[in-house]
């Protein structure tokens, strides 16, 4: 059974993977509104993956006999200036889902709970690949700059992007 601490930080996560789902959609959303289809391919995929990351979360509480508490998904933004603005939004993002990833691993620690350890630890080599790949296109992206010629290479190569 899950340390009610832990549970409760748990559940933090999986809502907050669910928030990342939902902000992804709306980054998509407004990627097609802008003719961006590479982009909305590269967001569409990335929110299937934080969904499958929020489920990972959901499946793991029921196996340690305890209940996914489903919070309250806040809206997110859903207008940008530059394709930039929203990569630069997406590192930043994932940022902040690494902390909450490593908080969660530190409390696992403390408690001992080497069950919830070893099932984070698959996430903490996710957050590295997360970063990397929405620090990449960010640095693209500067090096497109605001010629259109660019952001289309760029958008291009976003859309070959394929779910794994």
């Amino acid at each position: 059974m899950l340390d009610k601490k832990m549970l409760d930080a748990l559940n933090k996560q999986m809502n907050a993977e669910l928030y990342s789902w939902y902000l992804y959609l709306a980054m998509a959303t407004y990627f097609e509104s802008e003719l961006l289809q590479g982009c909305a391919n590269w967001m569409k995929i990335q929110a299937k993956e934080e969904m499958g990351h929020a489920m990972k979360f959901f499946d793991f509480i029921g196996e340690r006999g305890a209940r996914a508490d489903l919070a309250k998904i806040d809206a997110p933004k859903a207008q940008w200036k530059t394709v930039l603005e929203v990569f630069t939004e997406t590192l930043e993002h994932e940022k902040k889902v690494t902390a909450g990833i490593h908080k969660l691993v530190d409390l696992a620690l403390e408690l001992k709970d080497h069950a919830t350890n070893n099932f984070l630890k698959w996430f903490v080599d996710e957050q590295v690949e997360e970063e990397s790949t929405a620090e990449l296109i960010v640095h693209q992206l500067k090096m497109a700059g605001t010629d259109g010629r660019g952001l289309f290479l760029v958008d291009r190569e976003l859309g070959k992007r394929e779910a794994s």
